[in-house]
């Protein structure tokens, strides 16, 4: 007899797991012995989502978490540098561009100096940009455990975003660096309060996509090429190096669909204080958005779960 877990509902099985969505059909010898199995074969349609078996799995995925942590920067010439990089550069660019083009960047910025205006939306756009990244790759990059071994796969994605939130972190002592060079046009209130929440709005939502793109990046593997795309135009279309009151108020409700409008203007809301606008009923279209997109994704994410091993 092939041995059962009966705590955790899996049953060993060649050397990997079956998980208690998996139906398994024996034959016994006439000697009462079981024999091989002749048929193993997934429960059809959609399942619910098992909180509680992720949470017997906490401990793997602080393990995942961690490795990509030590892994990122490992024999890289400039370190955790590259986590300040790229925020940084293109506030400095877009800064350098609206100066040669005879643009005057107070006018995108609320008329806050546009330096600590655009790295304070680019601090969270990294967090999103990053995480969905590195979730839409996860399971073609943890090929070797998918097809080995049962454990949740929604572990994988969800442990990918570790080292997004350290970037995050790492970023954040620069902004507020930025902060304190600029304190005389910063007016500090109790908005500031709100700051994780628009942290884990950004983590939500960047989650909420890559559970998508991480299902499909296994069938299509095309994806890979279109995220980075993806990301590039999502940052134009979000108002990271300007600011939403320069769109039409008709048009704000429709704007706010995207998740990160809302979660730029509440960063700046929070940080730069009173004189910024704040984000007001796009906060509630937002929250909707990413509600509807985390939940279809994870019940996407799990009907498609029983083709990862055979497809990674």
């Amino acid at each position: 007899m092939w041995p059962f877990d009966a705590a955790r509902g899996h049953r060993f099985f060649g050397g990997g797991l079956l998980s208690a969505d998996q139906a398994i059909e024996l034959k016994q010898d006439p000697g009462g012995q079981t024999a091989a199995p002749i048929r193993v074969r997934a429960k059809p349609g959609w399942r619910a989502i098992d909180f509680a078996e992720l949470w017997r799995y906490r401990e793997l995925l602080w393990i995942l978490g961690s490795r990509d942590v030590k892994v990122r920067y490992k024999q890289t010439a400039l370190g955790i540098l590259w986590a300040i990089i790229p925020p940084l550069f293109t506030t400095l660019i877009f800064n350098a561009i609206f100066v040669l083009l005879k643009v005057t960047p107070q006018t995108l910025s609320n008329g806050f100096p546009y330096v600590l205006f655009a790295f304070t939306a680019q601090v969270p756009w990294q967090l999103f940009a990053n995480s969905l990244s590195q979730s839409s790759n996860s399971l073609v990059g943890s090929q070797h455990l998918v097809t080995k071994v049962y454990f949740p796969r929604l572990v994988i994605p969800i442990a990918s975003l570790f080292s997004a939130v350290v970037d995050f972190l790492i970023c954040s002592a620069i902004l507020a660096g930025i902060m304190a060079w600029y304190r005389e046009s910063i007016e500090l209130g109790w908005p500031l309060i709100t700051l994780p929440f628009f942290t884990l709005l950004a983590i939500c939502a960047s989650l909420a996509v890559g559970l998508w793109m991480s299902a499909l990046n296994v069938q299509y593997r095309d994806v890979r090429y279109v995220v980075p795309i993806v990301a590039q135009l999502w940052m134009y279309a979000s108002p990271v190096v300007y600011s939403s009151v320069n769109i039409p108020e008709k048009w704000r409700p429709l704007y706010a669909v995207n998740p990160m409008a809302s979660v730029a203007e509440g960063f700046r809301w929070a940080l730069l204080g009173k004189n910024h606008p704040a984000p007001g009923p796009m906060l509630l279209v937002s929250l909707v958005s990413v509600a509807a997109l985390l939940i279809g994704g994870l019940f996407y994410f799990k009907r498609m779960e029983k083709t990862f091993a055979d497809l990674a």
